[in-house]
């Protein structure tokens, strides 16, 4: 049975129809049978029956063929051309309606960004203009060494104006010498925790400005400046901080060595700042039952028998100490 033919433009003919047209070329026909695994070449007329005979295709010669999709082509640009005409001229009767003043200096709140070099054009603009607080959820592993110097000399100028640099990164990345020495050459105040899993790539900076990809390729993102966006994220980011293990500057002790998971640990953070149980499983995005299961399960590793001992024991016990 022939694979599904995924449809396509002429531009991008696909490897059975360029194999098919081909051979009918050469050998001035084809069998219908044959051609079957690529259709588009009787879509794009570029095989046509034969008069006597409708089992056989035959081919379009391609100095016929090309001037005529040339021209296909040509008049599919004009309609578009002849389509933003008349939507402008529709519009151009709404303009002087409008008596709603766009504040000088506004851009958009939600701007899509098509391709790579815009991305990341938007992004090193907003690096530029960064002062205070930077949060980078970066789920990739090492990069090459020449995409780590860009990323050093971007941080590192980041960091010369005083901002704080907040990383997230998955686990894998925790025992890796070319991530650490990528920290050592950094002057000012960064931190980096880890994962075991972490969402999509996200830059938050100073709380006005995201970025977050649009397509799984990250060929194309999103620039958001709604607030409501850009603090949603920044929440997001912080909740899954409480979560991560440090990585730098300081690694910290392993789970194994206190018997306290990395999820109990935001938890004996909030608990030691007086959150109720229903505050604390918003804080990290649970419901109250799974809060008040680790709650226990804490109180069970410190030995605590009260919520007032077991704010007590998770001081005493020095793991607060151990995210810092």
């Amino acid at each position: 049975m022939p694979e599904e033919h995924i449809p396509h433009g002429v531009e991008n003919l696909c490897e059975p129809g360029a194999a098919v047209y081909a051979r009918a070329l050469r050998e001035g026909g084809i069998r219908s049978i044959d051609a079957e695994a690529a259709p588009c070449l009787i879509d794009f007329g570029l095989l046509h029956p034969g008069p006597d005979d409708m089992r056989w295709l035959h081919p379009t010669a391609p100095a016929v063929a090309l001037p005529r999709l040339l021209r296909t082509i040509e008049e599919r640009v004009a309609r578009h051309r002849r389509r933003d005409e008349n939507l402008t001229a529709v519009f151009d009767s709404f303009l002087g309606l409008d008596g709603v003043a766009t504040p000088a200096g506004e851009t958009s709140a939600i701007r899509v960004l098509q391709g790579l070099p815009r991305i990341e054009a938007a992004i090193e603009q907003a690096i530029t203009e960064a002062g205070q607080e930077v949060l980078v959820i970066q789920p990739g592993g090492v990069h090459p060494p020449e995409t780590q110097d860009r990323i050093d000399a971007r941080e590192q100028e980041i960091l010369s104006r005083g901002a704080r640099l907040r990383k997230l990164r998955v686990h894998t990345t925790r025992n890796s010498l070319p991530t650490l020495a990528h920290y050592e050459r950094l002057e000012g105040d960064i931190e980096a925790r880890t994962l075991d899993e972490v969402t999509e790539s996200l830059f938050v900076f100073d709380r006005t400005v995201a970025f977050i990809p649009a397509s799984k390729d990250a060929s194309i993102g999103l620039e958001l400046r709604h607030p409501a966006l850009v603090e949603y994220f920044a929440t997001t980011f912080w909740r899954l901080w409480r979560l991560a293990t440090p990585m730098w500057p300081q690694v910290a002790p392993q789970p194994a060595d206190t018997g306290i998971t990395s999820r109990q640990h935001a938890i004996a953070e909030l608990l030691v700042e007086g959150l109720t149980d229903a505050e604390i499983a918003d804080r990290l995005g649970m419901n109250v039952r799974t809060a008040r299961v680790h709650i226990a399960k804490l109180a069970a590793t410190l030995g605590s028998n009260s919520r007032a001992q077991l704010g007590y024991l998770i001081g005493q016990s020095g793991i607060l100490d151990q995210g810092r």
